[in-house]
C-alpha cells in the first residue's frame, strides 16, 4: 500500500510478543479481545484479535469475520492453517472487513484460541470498535457486535474496542533517491599557468639526456688525448 510504513515490524512475531500481555484478559472472560503495538489515531499499527471457542458441543470455530472502520490500509499475515480475504469498498477504496477461513481439518479447537494480526491505518478517534461475527463448523454463528451497556456494563457479546491515543506518530520510512552519477571531468588542453608534474615530466627527461650527451663527449676526448700521449 502506498505510504505504508514500511512494514518495518513482522506481523507474526508482534502477535506472539502481545500473547503475554492478553494472560489475564483470556481469564477475566472468554470474549473476543483486541490489542495493538502502536495504537495511535490515525497512525498505522499492528492490530492482533484474540478469538476464543466457546462451543459447548466442542465443535470448532472455521470463520471469523472482523469489521473494519473504512480504513484506508489494510494487509494480513499469512498463517497457517488460515486463508484471508479483505473486502474492499469499490467506490472509495476503503476496506471494510476481512474473513479468515480455515483451511479442511484446521480451525480453532475446543478450548483453545487463535490470534490474528492485522496490520491496518487506524481512524482518528477516541477509540475504534471491530464488530467480529465467528462461525462454527456446525453453522452456529456469534456476533460479537454489542456495545456496552449503559452505566458501562459489559453486554453478553461485547464488540472488541481498541482504545486511541493522540501520540505521538511514529515517522514514515522513505526510500532516498539515490544521486545521478556525475561524469568525470575531462581538460581539453592544459592551461599556460599549469604545474609541472611532481615526477620532472618531459622538460627534465629533456635535460637529463642533454647532460649525459655531454658526459659521453668529454669521455670520448679524454680518450683520444690518452692515446696521443702513449
Amino acid at each position: 500500500m502506498a505510504g505504508h510504513r514500511a512494514p518495518a515490524r513482522a506481523l507474526s512475531l508482534a502477535a506472539l510478543l502481545t500473547l503475554g500481555s492478553w494472560t489475564v484478559a483470556a481469564t477475566a472472560g472468554a470474549h473476543v479481545h483486541v490489542n495493538a503495538d502502536h495504537a495511535v489515531r490515525g497512525d498505522y499499527a499492528l492490530v492482533t484479535f484474540q478469538v476464543p471457542n466457546e462451543s459447548e458441543k466442542g465443535v470448532p470455530t472455521t470463520k471469523v469475520t472482523i469489521t473494519l472502520p473504512n480504513v484506508a490500509s489494510a494487509s494480513t499475515d499469512v498463517m497457517a492453517g488460515w486463508t484471508a480475504a479483505l473486502d474492499r469498498d469499490p467506490a472509495s477504496g476503503a476496506y471494510r472487513s476481512v474473513t479468515f477461513t480455515a483451511i479442511p481439518n484446521a480451525g480453532i479447537g475446543a478450548t483453545q484460541f487463535e490470534l490474528f494480526p492485522l496490520s491496518i491505518k487506524l481512524p482518528d478517534a477516541d477509540s475504534v470498535s471491530f464488530p467480529v461475527t465467528q462461525t462454527y463448523a456446525d453453522g452456529t454463528k456469534v456476533n460479537w457486535d454489542q456495545p456496552p451497556l449503559p452505566g458501562g456494563g459489559e453486554p453478553e457479546y461485547p464488540a472488541p474496542v481498541l482504545p486511541l491515543t493522540a501520540g505521538p506518530h511514529e515517522p514514515e520510512e522513505h526510500h532516498a533517491t539515490p544521486p545521478a552519477t556525475a561524469a568525470p571531468s575531462v581538460s581539453a588542453a592544459p592551461t599556460a599557468d599549469a604545474q609541472p608534474p611532481a615526477n620532472g615530466g618531459p622538460d627534465n627527461t629533456a635535460r637529463a639526456l642533454a647532460g649525459g650527451a655531454l658526459l659521453v663527449a668529454a669521455i670520448g676526448v679524454g680518450v683520444a688525448l690518452a692515446r696521443r700521449r702513449t
